[in-house]
């Protein structure tokens, strides 16, 4: 009988299984979507019901389309979104929607606690900064506005610890996700009531689960869950993933090495993360969480300002010539890499700052296209985007680095991965060398293998990544390139810094 793994993964609003086999070959993939609520300005939120049933259905189609049997999948694992709460009550019911992490609602309560010094006291413990998107945040916002929500409540999961619940009936959260919500002592990796305490929420400190480790098998499919999706009742669920997490584990990125590697996603988000033995506890990044790997966390920056810009410009510029590339059986992307060819670096002086969505920096910018002249044409404004989106990642790694470590190399993933005209472009804007990997569906893999380590599959994390994860392609960076990025980069932080003021 062949073996295999399944990864689930759920996004703010796309859900996908994936189904690997031990050599991290993707078998099949199927994907489905759920809606993004948003009954008031700043609230994102989504039916839970409907999260459920779309996670059996990609699982279903997943095993159809693999056409393997269920009974051959021996092991599953989910990773997701991190932050927003998802709230059920003693009996697994949902209390209210899931809020999503683009949940904006708590900002003034956010602002409130920066104000006071509560944000920042809380910091030596969660190691991190805290937005209104996270739980602590949310949470304040149902006790001043919606008390009888929580009155109901009895436990705050993360998408992913819901989902896993939906499949097995258990109730946990796992330490890469908990050690991301502001709710946990990432320094001394233990629940903590002083940062409920300083937040002004202790009442709701009886809202957390136990912990469980993302190898861990945390419980089995049910019945009734085997019959809906075709799984095997009582294959193994191990604990999973936070999704930046998932994505790390999948390029291989699964232990602190002397000179980092250096995770790069290029996605709704611009994430930028690397594993380290020793977090430094005087700084503050975006993000410090709990690697999947004893011993190890995951430093990371990021914001909203990466491909979700280009994505932009394609739903409301490109539509014509998406349609046209879609009749013809390619790809938008294959349009906007066919136009980057007709320009250079050094034929335009365009800056893009990629704010659509949000700004990387503490001040109101919003997204610009600089220094547009007469003879500019859309290849150059294309041109622009991708160098804009570059230099924001750019800008996130070196409050990493301030001095890049000799032999650093970047692992590229996300929709920009997929893009080769992307991926030199970031070896020569940084001047470090890009490797890409093989798999598409990131997420999915990284949480199959936690799912293999946690069955016996493999010895650890190691081992799976050396069976799973295939290098695609390695970009070094061009010299002479690299100074002409230099001198645009510096002319878009000037730019960022003089709007700022």
């Amino acid at each position: 009988m062949s073996k295999y793994l399944l990864g689930l993964d759920n996004g703010g609003t796309v859900i996908k299984a994936a189904i690997f086999d031990l050599d991290g070959n993707e078998i099949a993939v199927a994907r489905g979507s759920v809606e993004m609520l948003s009954p008031e300005r700043g609230h994102y939120q989504r039916n839970l019901q409907e999260v459920k049933d779309g996670n059996l259905k990609v699982i279903r189609e997943a095993i159809a389309k693999a056409g393997v049997q269920g009974s051959e999948i021996q092991a599953v694992a989910i990773t997701g979104h991190g932050n927003g709460a998802y709230l059920i009550d003693q009996d697994g019911s949902p209390v209210f929607d899931g809020v999503l992490s683009a949940d904006s609602r708590a900002a003034d309560i956010v602002q409130k606690w920066n104000e006071s010094g509560a944000a920042q006291g809380i910091i030596p413990y969660t190691l991190q900064t805290l937005w209104p998107g996270q739980p602590p945040a949310i949470i304040a916002w149902f006790m001043q506005n919606r008390p009888e929500v929580l009155q109901k409540a009895r436990w705050v999961l993360q998408a992913k610890d819901y989902v896993r619940y939906i499949l097995t009936g258990e109730i946990y959260v796992e330490r890469t996700d908990i050690s991301g919500t502001s709710m946990y002592n990432v320094a001394d990796d233990c629940y903590d009531e002083r940062i409920f305490s300083i937040l002004g929420i202790s009442e709701y400190y009886r809202l957390l689960p136990e912990v469980r480790n993302s190898s861990d098998i945390c419980g089995y499919i049910t019945a009734d869950i085997a019959e809906a999706t075709g799984l095997k009742e009582g294959t193994p669920v191990a604990g999973g993933l936070f999704d930046i997490h998932a994505a790390a584990v999948a390029t291989g990125i699964v232990e602190a090495t002397e000179v980092p590697r250096l995770s790069v996603i290029v996605g709704t988000w611009s994430i930028n993360q690397y594993l380290t033995r020793e977090p430094d506890i005087g700084v503050t990044p975006f993000m410090t969480s709990i690697s999947s790997s004893p011993g190890n966390w995951l430093i990371m920056e990021g914001s909203a300002t990466s491909a979700s810009n280009l994505e932009w410009f394609i739903c409301n510029f490109l539509q014509l010539e998406k349609e046209q590339a879609c009749k013809n059986g390619k790809s938008i992307y294959d349009f906007c890499n066919a136009e980057l060819h007709k320009t250079t670096a050094e034929d335009t002086d365009i800056i893009f700052l990629p704010f659509l969505f949000g700004s990387n920096i503490d001040s109101p910018i919003y997204g610009s296209l600089l220094n547009m002249r007469m003879r500019h044409k859309r290849e150059h404004v294309i041109r622009a985007i991708y160098e804009g989106i570059v230099f924001s990642h750019r800008y996130h790694i070196d409050k990493l680095f301030s001095k890049y470590p000799q032999g650093m190399e970047i692992v590229l993933a996300g929709g920009g991965a997929n893009s080769p005209e992307w991926a030199q472009m970031f070896a020569d804007a940084l001047q470090i060398p890009v490797e890409t990997t093989k798999v598409d569906e990131l997420g999915a893999l990284g949480s199959a293998m936690v799912a293999g380590v946690g069955i016996g599959l493999f010895s650890g994390l190691e081992d799976a990544a050396d069976k799973m994860v295939h290098v695609k392609d390695r970009f070094e960076p061009n010299a002479e390139l690299g100074q002409v990025y230099e001198r645009k980069y510096r002319d878009y932080v000037s730019f960022v810094e003089k709007l700022a003021k």
